[in-house]
C-alpha cells in the first residue's frame, strides 16, 4: 500500500467533520493497512485527484475522499467561493443566497455553506426550504444578490450531489463562464492546500430567507401563462421524479388557473433514494412508466414530468394502442423546443433585437421560427450559462429537456414556467378542438420535417470517451452510411468561435451529427438532425444516420 496515499487519507480523515464518512474512511484506512487490495483500490480511487469545479460547479459521487462529495469538499468550496466573492467586491459585503434539493445531504451541504459564508464576513441568506433548482436561481435576481448556490445533481444516480454556482452583478443571475470559473477553482484550491476545515470560520448568523421570496417565485411564474379558457377540464397526469417540485408546481398551477393534475402517488413525494426509478431522468427508458400506468387509468390527454430539482420538463402524449411505451410516446426536447420557440416568436414578432437561442446540439429548426419571424438567432455552446447570455433573448432551449421561458426573471432553465408555457399552449389548443399533438403537425407544415435523435454510450472508464475523441480527430469519417461528409468542423479549434470539446459534421443531405461528451455524466453523446420531404422521409433518414453512427462507435470500442 502506498504510504503516501494513506499519510493523504489519514490527512482527510483529521479534518472531517461527519461521522458517517468519518467511518467510512477510517474503515477502509484500517483495511488498506491490514492489506486488503479492495480496500486499496477503493481507497486510491477516493484520493486519485480531486474533483474539479468547472462552470457546472461541483458534480460527483457521495462520500469520504477529495474526489468525492463531502462535507469537507463542500466546506473547501464554500470557503474559496467566499474568498473569490470577497475579492471581487472589496469594498462591499457580498450577498449569497443558498439552496437545496431533497438528495440526501443536501440540506447539511448547504448549512455547512452558510455557516462557512457568515463566518467569511458574507451575508448569506438560505432558502426556507429544500426548493427547486429555479427558485434559486430567481431569488438570485429577486434579491439582488452577488452569487447563488444551489446543492443539487439534479437528474444523476441517486449516490451523486452537486454544487451549482450562480453570479449576480454583471452576470446577471446566470451559472458561471470562464473565467471566473478558473479563478474559483483556484480559490478553493488554496484554502484546500493551506487550511483545514476545523480552521474555517464559521458563523450561525446567517438568514432564513422569508417565505415571500418563494411567494414572489410563484407569482412571477404563473404570470408567463394564465389559464385559458379552453384549460378548464384538462385531463392530465404529474410526476415530480421523486423529487421537490411538486409543491412548488402545485401553488404555480392554483396561482395560474389551470386544473390540478392527476400526480403519480408513488413519486409525487421529495425521495433522495429514488426507489421506483433506476435513473431519476425522464430521459431515461422506464423513469416514466409509473406516469404512463397512471395516464391510463385516468384517461390523461398529456403527461408533464419533472426531473428531482424541476429545472427540466418532459411532455408525453397518446399514440395508437400497441406502439410508443405501452400507447404513449415521450415528446424530444426539440419537440417540446420547437413548440415553445414557436409561442415565444409568436409574441415577440417585430420586436427589435428580440432572439430566440439554442445550444449547438440542439435542433436547427430553431432557426428556421426566428427567420419566419423576423428575430435573430443564436447558437450557443451547451449550457444555459450561455444560452441565457444571448443578446435580446426571449426564449432559449437545449435539448436535453431544458427551456428558459422567462428571461426576464430566471436565467436558467426552469421547468415550472416551462411546463405553464406549455399548459397554456394545450389549452389554447384544446379550446379549438385541437391536441398537443396537432400543434407538432401545425408547426413542420410551417417550419418542415425536422426530426432529431441521439446516440449515448455511458462508460465506466471516463478514458474511453478521450479515446473516441482522439480517434475521430485522428481519421475523420468519410462518410456516414450513404452520405459524404460535406464539412467538418472541431471546435477544439473554434471555427465559430464557440471552443469546446465538439465535433461537428455536415453531410451531403443536410443532415447534421455532433459527437460532444456530456458535461454532467459518464456518457459519450451524438446528436443526429435530419431535415425530411415528409414525416415518414425525416423518420427513415434518421433511423439510417442512428445505424450508421452505431456501425462507426462498434468499429472503435
Amino acid at each position: 500500500m502506498d504510504s503516501g496515499l494513506l499519510d493523504q487519507a489519514r490527512a482527510w480523515l483529521a479534518q472531517d467533520p461527519d461521522d458517517e464518512t468519518r467511518a467510512e474512511l477510517a474503515e477502509l484506512i484500517r483495511r488498506s493497512e491490514a492489506g486488503d487490495d479492495d480496500a486499496a483500490d477503493d481507497l486510491a480511487a477516493r484520493f486519485d485527484g480531486r474533483l474539479q469545479f468547472g462552470t457546472a460547479g461541483l458534480r460527483g459521487r457521495l462520500g469520504a475522499g477529495s474526489n468525492r462529495m463531502n462535507r469537507v469538499l463542500v466546506a473547501q468550496a464554500a470557503a474559496g467561493f467566499a474568498a473569490f466573492l470577497r475579492e471581487r467586491d472589496a469594498e462591499g459585503t457580498p450577498t449569497v443566497v443558498i439552496g437545496y434539493d431533497g438528495r440526501r445531504n443536501s440540506d447539511v451541504f448547504a448549512r455547512d455553506s452558510a455557516e462557512l459564508f457568515a463566518g467569511a464576513g458574507l451575508r448569506a441568506i438560505l432558502l426556507p426550504r429544500r426548493l427547486p433548482t429555479p427558485v434559486l436561481a430567481f431569488a438570485v435576481r429577486h434579491l439582488d444578490a452577488d452569487a447563488g448556490v444551489m446543492v443539487t445533481a439534479s437528474h444523476n444516480p441517486p449516490d451523486d450531489n452537486g454544487y451549482k454556482v450562480y453570479l449576480g452583478g454583471r452576470d446577471a443571475g446566470s451559472q458561471i463562464v470562464a473565467p471566473s470559473d478558473a479563478a474559483i477553482a483556484a480559490s478553493i484550491r488554496r484554502v484546500a492546500d493551506t487550511l483545514s476545515v476545523p480552521d474555517l470560520p464559521r458563523s450561525s448568523g446567517y438568514e432564513i430567507a422569508d417565505e415571500a421570496v418563494v411567494e414572489a417565485y410563484v407569482a412571477a411564474t404563473a404570470a408567463v401563462g394564465p389559464a385559458p379558457e379552453g384549460a378548464a377540464g384538462t385531463r392530465w397526469v404529474y410526476t415530480a421524479m421523486h423529487g421537490v417540485g411538486g409543491e412548488t408546481f402545485a401553488r404555480v398551477l392554483e396561482a395560474a388557473g389551470y386544473p390540478a393534475p392527476t400526480a403519480v402517488p408513488e413519486q409525487i413525494e421529495p425521495d433522495g433514494t429514488f426507489p421506483t426509478v433506476a435513473f431519476p431522468n425522464p430521459e431515461e427508458p422506464g423513469a416514466m412508466d409509473l406516469a404512463f400506468a397512471t395516464a391510463r387509468a385516468a384517461d390523461a390527454e398529456f403527461v408533464i414530468a419533472h426531473d428531482p430539482d424541476a429545472d427540466r420538463l418532459a411532455v408525453a402524449i397518446p399514440v395508437a394502442e400497441g406502439t410508443g411505451e405501452g400507447g404513449w410516446r415521450r415528446l424530444t426536447g426539440n419537440e417540446v423546443g420547437l413548440l415553445l420557440g414557436r409561442r415565444a416568436a409568436r409574441a415577440a414578432a417585430g420586436t427589435p433585437g428580440a432572439s430566440l437561442a439554442c445550444s449547438l446540439v440542439s435542433s436547427p429548426g430553431l432557426g428556421a421560427i426566428a427567420e419566419r419571424h423576423g428575430l435573430d438567432f443564436h447558437e450557443t455552446l451547451t449550457g444555459f450559462k450561455w444560452i441565457s447570455r444571448a443578446p435580446g433573448l426571449v426564449f432559449g432551449f437545449e435539448e436535453a429537456l431544458g427551456y428558459l421561458v422567462n428571461p426576464d426573471t430566471v436565467r436558467d432553465k426552469d421547468g415550472i414556467s416551462a411546463a405553464i408555457a406549455l399548459l397554456e399552449l394545450a389549452g389554447e389548443a384544446r379550446g379549438r378542438g385541437a391536441t398537443i399533438a396537432d400543434l407538432l403537425d401545425e408547426l413542420t407544415g410551417e417550419i418542415g420535417f425536422y426530426a432529431s435523435g441521439q446516440v449515448s454510450v455511458r462508460v465506466d472508464d471516463l478514458s474511453v470517451i478521450g479515446r473516441i475523441m482522439a480517434a475521430l480527430r485522428a481519421d475523420p469519417p468519410a462518410s456516414f452510411g450513404e452520405h459524404a461528409v460535406a464539412r467538418a468542423d472541431d471546435l477544439l479549434q473554434d471555427p465559430a468561435r464557440l471552443g469546446g470539446d465538439v465535433l461537428r459534421y455536415a453531410l451531403d443531405d443536410g443532415s447534421r451529427i455532433i459527437f460532444r461528451p456530456s458535461g454532467t455524466e459518464p456518457k459519450l453523446k451524438v446528436y443526429l438532425d435530419v431535415r425530411g420531404d415528409s414525416p415518414e422521409d425525416s423518420a427513415a433518414r434518421l433511423v439510417s444516420l442512428e445505424a450508421a453512427v452505431r456501425t462507426l462507435l462498434d468499429g472503435m470500442s
